[in-house]
């Protein structure tokens, strides 16, 4: 709701005379708490309630995460718009008895909460001596049981905090070196109908290119991954001048196996950039931990 009634106010802002009101809805994520994300699947777990009201004609658009988006829409439906970025960086967040300690310096046997399995594998690979547990709920709730002292830390998205303004809790931001974002983290998508031009002439206004160029890479290397927000892949993105670097990840859920490389093109060769790269991690084998994690996280039915 924070992220819609920004979008909410800066497209009011942009169109002073544009009528806009809200509909507020829970979908599948929100309700479902007490399974872990990757055992209920992830094909529109965020999303698919809001799609529907717009296929029905009781909404023109949908704001999302980006990360949350799935990389292949339902027919009828487009990504319109992507925002300007806040900082994608993975967030460590900590209880009042462990400030003392950065991500390396956890003493061994420190639970570190987190329900994202891309985090969960590359925190693995680097700090096998943590202890790893879910954690479910909005961002409030997980706050809540950290300082209950049910975990001795969090890792959670740097722009969530910073948009519900708690960025003062951020304790560290990981690198870059230990944990890659997820594809699209720290960016909004706003979602609509196909065939309303004058739909997408009102979102506009929003687009960010340095940020949907960078976008647009990651979320190509994903899709030919043939992978989703519950995987182990991870993405960063940056731009030199007009070339385009994106470095990309697969890791087994255990974390032993971890295959990471990079490609750079054109900075609108993006799509193409995500496809090579995704190639390049198939030929290192990134296909067959892909197989086996699918296998094994298998959606309850």
């Amino acid at each position: 709701m924070v992220q819609t009634n920004w979008v909410k106010a800066e497209l009011e802002q942009a169109h002073p005379s544009l009528a806009i009101s809200v509909e507020a809805m829970a979908t599948q994520g929100d309700k479902i708490l007490d399974v872990a994300l990757a055992k209920i699947g992830d094909k529109g777990l965020f999303t698919k309630e809001l799609e529907a009201q717009m296929l029905l004609g009781y909404a023109e658009i949908a704001v999302h995460s980006l990360k949350d988006l799935p990389t292949n829409l339902p027919e009828g439906l487009m990504l319109g718009c992507i925002t300007e970025r806040e900082d994608p960086a993975d967030a460590l967040v900590v209880n009042t008895k462990n400030l003392d300690y950065q991500l390396d310096t956890l003493p061994e046997g420190s639970v570190v909460g987190t329900s994202s399995l891309r985090r969960l594998a590359q925190l693995r690979h680097h700090f096998p001596h943590l202890i790893f547990k879910d954690v479910r709920g909005n961002v409030i709730t997980r706050l809540n049981k950290l300082d209950a002292g049910e975990y001795d830390c969090l890792i959670l998205a740097a722009a969530g905090l910073t948009r519900l303004g708690f960025g003062e809790r951020i304790h560290q931001l990981i690198p870059s070196n230990i944990s890659l974002h997820a594809v699209g983290q720290g960016a909004l998508g706003i979602e609509c109908v196909q065939g309303r031009p004058e739909v997408i002439d009102i979102i506009k206004v929003l687009e960010h290119e340095p940020t949907s160029q960078r976008c647009i890479a990651e979320r190509a290397f994903l899709r030919e991954l043939e992978g989703g927000c519950q995987v182990p892949i991870g993405v960063n993105t940056r731009i030199e001048g007009d070339q385009l670097i994106l470095t990309g990840m697969v890791a087994s859920l255990d974390g032993k196996q971890l295959i990471r490389d990079e490609k750079r093109g054109q900075v609108i060769s993006g799509e193409a950039i995500g496809i090579d790269l995704a190639n390049i991690l198939k030929d290192q084998g990134a296909g067959e931990i892909l197989a086996e994690i699918f296998a094994s996280v298998r959606p309850e039915a």
